[in-house]
């Protein structure tokens, strides 16, 4: 086996290029170890007169999209109460859907009067953890306990019973009508039959450090193995290249 790699390995440019894909292989890897398609509030558009609906976690059909556009539009022409929806497919690691909310909400509402009668519901369609944000003359309406309502109840039950996310957002859109109109709350949707109350859905923190983790654990062994292989080769092939 010596003998076979002083012939192979007779010159020391062999050693760079055994190295070289070898650190190619683990910068790859670095950079894959981000989640893919992870969505952060920098890669949002900026909003538009004519944003209703930022479906980019693609879970509404276009005619449940055409739908709920035209009674959140209506909602907005009547009573000046603006709400806008967000989906999205796997948020930044380290992010919330709170957190990730709270940063569009000001992103696109950079000051208390652009904000005021402003409601926005962030979704991401992973862990189906969702949050609300709303300005001060909106929350005057939209309280705090029925936007808690809104995302654990009348969003959460249908996507905790089957992502349905068509329906969920029906029926979001509808009592935040109603709320923001003025209107009596008309509550979460009637459940027949029990429910899982807690998703089975991994948090986005947990799914993140799994991978993350992973990829430490690999990058790590890559870091020790490459090295020590590389000296072993060098040690071999040294009388021929000398």
């Amino acid at each position: 086996m010596k003998q076979l790699l002083q012939q192979l390995f007779s010159h020391k440019t062999y050693i760079i290029r055994l190295i070289l894909p070898l650190l190619a292989l683990v910068m790859s890897a670095s950079v894959f170890a981000t989640p893919a398609l992870a969505t952060g509030v920098y890669q949002i558009p900026n909003l538009t007169p004519d944003t209703w609906i930022l479906d980019q976690g693609e879970v509404l059909s276009r005619i449940n999209e055409g739908k709920i556009t035209g009674i959140l539009k209506d909602l907005a022409q009547k009573t000046g109460q603006a709400v806008r929806i967000v989906t999205i497919h796997r948020l930044d690691y380290g992010e919330t859907p709170d957190s990730f909310a709270q940063a569009l909400f000001a992103q696109w509402f950079p000051t208390p009067e652009a904000q005021a009668n402003e409601t926005l519901l962030v979704v991401d369609n992973v862990t189906n953890g969702a949050a609300i944000v709303a300005g001060n003359q909106a929350k005057s309406l939209l309280t705090d306990s029925i936007a808690q309502s809104v995302v654990e109840e009348t969003l959460g039950i249908p996507l905790r019973n089957g992502n349905k996310y068509n329906q969920a957002f029906l029926d979001v859109s509808d009592r935040l009508v109603a709320v923001l109109s003025g209107q009596p709350d008309p509550g979460p949707p009637q459940v027949t039959e029990a429910v899982q109350v807690e998703g089975t859905f991994k948090k986005a923190e947990e799914t993140d450090q799994g991978n993350a983790t992973a990829w430490v654990v690999g990058l790590l062994i890559a870091a020790t193995v490459i090295p020590m292989a590389t000296y072993y080769v060098y040690q071999v092939i040294q009388p021929n290249g000398q």
